[in-house]
């Protein structure tokens, strides 16, 4: 008998239908020979910090007591509810598991988990804890599944690997979720115990909240530059020809550009050459998860949370393929299932071709799933939501785009023209004479024509001084976050992109560097995991999505701030660092331990405060004691926002604040300022015009103020 655990009741289903003549039972289904069963994501996550280091006696919250934790051996258990108590759905269906791998007659247990790491070790983990203390011999297969048609679902039935042959995923898949406990439990307590408010420190969400951070902030400190350029709109044969000169000058150089302006006024402006050519336009390449969730999120408005919750859902009804991929192309391997998908979108009235090149096909550019597409199973239209159509629509015209039998054919044209040799201007307009696939996909080109000039033709001119500011820097959308997130490193674009050709996810664009990075394991989080970890610093409050565009939120702004008063430093750099050495476990080439161990000596360094203690900034934990209240006598202690006299209630209104003058104020120096009025010298406070300064702090009528004597 063959035991399949899928990893939801969905695919289960699925499954069952594509085997056939199977019948319903409590938890699975059986028939010709097969058992399917389920389970529902996650049945076991890992244990808490108390399973390894128990509370002291009497401690019933959090506690530096037990932390920091490095288990040499992680335990897992049965998930739980909300409320901390176990799930009885949850072991029912585990027990159901056991029971169905242990039967005598079972032989061959078939891991059928989502086609990724994640999808590995739910399985992997439900198999391995039935068969602990089983001396039987089971095989263990793996079902690898592209999409769920049962076509598909048939044809993987009879091509199963061992499942031994993807250990090397399940060890990073292992090692990610380690590396997450490891950061989740030891630095969320300690920075929440530090600052007294609840802060999830986790790899990615936090260098994600802070380039949200930063960007916000920098528009936030952004001045903007007034300057001068030149430029002219003056007609040539009844049409304006604008010419905008790259020169620029200061706000008070007013009289250098008119000067300027006159100098280019008085010279012949003459077309030096004038080059018009027809050309193929391509169409954008097949979707990868984050280029679909941002077409959706700059044409619908659609979150990364809808989007994928939508595909996802089409996925499981077998009309797309695998979404949580990160490649734009095919495997050679899949030429002839791509046929027959054509088929079937031909008869929706595409005119499609199959084509046989590398810009669609190229092994190199794969890592686990190939582009999403549509399936040759087409769903009836009807039985879409309006969101589900969109998403699904905006796939199939995409892969109807790029295997659209009619080209794409431009008229394009590009005039250069002179100003007494001191500056050539290019003009260039590209007019669609063959539209082809832009009927059916999504073209950013519109048609810009350029005025009838000839080599030789002289071009009237009337240049002024043009006004200009500076732009500050664009708050981060669904769009250039992801671009951000998928290589932290690659410098944002900017420019405006003018021609089709130069579109980055255009078909026949090099993209070798992008896919390095990908595979290097550089980019912040994973395609399966991104939208769930955006989503959750949405619902931490630490982030606004409205429409498409993301802002910092205040509670936000306190993460970033606090974690980097601690030296914590979940910077990109580091979680990069990170993310090459996951995929080095993946390729075999270092052990899940190395990988966690670069984890483990960033948390010893944080719990150690050796760099907070070497630049005096230790601010202690919320509820230290600082001294006497110079005003009343009671205790001063630690707060959320620096020390406060604990008689507040009273009416009492001492304070020292714990940032003055963007330098933290330490818990020894408050201490030597309530014990010894005054406290050590203090160095890099940072005036209002930006200069570091030295002080000491003194008491001065209950107030801590600033004392620069010796």
């Amino acid at each position: 008998m063959t035991v399949i655990i899928a990893e939801k009741p969905s695919l289960a289903r699925n499954i069952s239908s594509a085997v056939g003549g199977m019948s319903r039972r409590d938890g699975f289904f059986e028939g010709n020979g097969y058992i399917v069963t389920w389970a529902f994501g996650h049945l076991f996550t890992l244990a808490d910090i108390e399973e390894y280091n128990p509370r002291p006696e009497g401690e019933k919250h959090w506690t530096l007591k037990n932390l920091p934790c490095f288990p040499s051996e992680y335990r897992f258990e049965l998930k739980k509810d909300k409320n901390g108590k176990q799930d009885d759905g949850v072991k029912k269906q585990f027990e159901i598991i056991r029971a169905l791998c242990c039967r005598d007659d079972t032989d061959i247990i078939v891991n059928a988990g989502d086609s990724d790491r994640e999808g590995e070790i739910i399985v992997r983990l439900c198999i391995e804890k039935s068969l602990a203390g089983n001396n039987a011999q089971k095989q263990i297969k793996r079902l690898w599944l592209p999409d769920q048609t049962p076509e598909t679902i048939t044809r993987a039935l009879s091509e199963m690997k061992d499942d031994s042959e993807y250990d090397c995923l399940a060890s990073e898949g292992f090692a990610r979720m380690y590396i997450d406990w490891l950061y989740g439990v030891n630095l969320t307590r300690y920075a929440t115990l530090k600052s007294g408010t609840l802060l999830r420190v986790g790899r990615v969400i936090v260098p994600i909240v802070k380039a949200i951070y930063e960007r916000d902030m920098a528009i936030k400190n952004f001045v903007p530059e007034k300057y001068y350029t030149i430029i002219s709109k003056a007609e040539t044969n009844g049409t304006p020809v604008v010419l905008q000169s790259k020169l620029k000058f200061a706000r008070d150089k007013y009289g250098d550009a008119q000067a300027m302006a006159d100098r280019y006024n008085a010279a012949d402006a003459v077309v030096i050459s004038v080059k018009r050519k027809k050309d193929k336009l391509y169409p954008g390449k097949l979707y990868s998860l984050t280029k679909l969730q941002n077409v959706l999120g700059k044409k619908y408005k659609m979150s990364m949370h809808d989007s994928l919750a939508i595909v996802q859902k089409l996925y499981e009804e077998g009309y797309v393929t695998y979404p949580r991929t990160n490649s734009e192309y095919l495997a050679t391997a899949e030429k002839d299932k791509i046929k027959k998908i054509l088929s079937s979108v031909a008869k929706l009235g595409y005119p499609v071709e199959f084509k046989d090149n590398k810009t669609i096909f190229d092994d190199s550019k794969i890592e686990s799933h190939s582009a999403l597409t549509p399936t040759y199973k087409i769903p009836d239209k009807s039985k879409l939501s309006a969101d589900e159509m969109k998403v699904y629509a905006t796939i199939m015209r995409r892969f109807a785009a790029v295997f659209c039998s009619k080209p794409c054919i431009a008229d394009k044209t590009e005039i250069k023209i002179d100003v007494g040799g001191m500056e050539e201007f290019t003009l260039k307009g590209t007019v669609i004479v063959e539209p082809g696939w832009t009927k059916y996909d999504d073209c950013s080109l519109k048609d810009k024509v350029l005025p009838n000039l000839k080599k030789g033709d002289i071009v009237n001119t009337d240049f002024k001084p043009a006004e200009k500011e500076t732009s500050p820097p664009k708050h981060y959308t669904i769009e250039t976050l992801n671009n951000y997130l998928k290589n932290p490193f690659r410098e944002e674009k900017t420019a405006k992109k003018e021609n089709a050709e130069q579109q980055e996810e255009t078909v026949g664009t090099d993209d070798s560097e992008e896919y390095k990075a990908i595979f290097e394991g550089l980019e912040l989080g994973t395609e399966a995991t991104r939208t769930g970890i955006i989503d959750n610093a949405r619902k931490s409050g630490y982030i606004l999505l409205k429409k498409d565009v993301y802002t910092i939120l205040p509670d936000g702004i306190f993460l970033v701030e606090a974690l980097s008063r601690m030296h914590i430093g979940m910077d990109k750099y580091k979680t990069a660092e990170l993310g090459r050495s996951l995929k080095k476990v993946y390729r075999g080439e270092i052990r899940v331990e190395d990988s966690t161990m670069l984890a483990r000596r960033e948390i010893e360094e944080v719990f150690s405060g050796s760099q907070m203690i070497s630049e005096d900034a230790d601010d202690g934990f919320i509820g230290d004691i600082a001294g006497k209240c110079p005003l009343c006598g009671q205790e001063v202690k630690r707060t959320k926002f620096g020390y406060g006299c604990s008689g507040y209630r009273e009416g009492c209104k001492f304070a020292v604040s714990g940032i003055i003058c963007q330098r933290v104020i330490s818990l020894s120096n408050v201490r030597l300022l309530l014990s010894e009025g005054r406290t050590a010298k203090i160095n890099n406070f940072i005036s209002k015009n930006g200069k570091p300064f030295s002080a000491y702090l003194k008491l001065e009528n209950g107030r801590a103020v600033f004392d620069f004597s010796d």
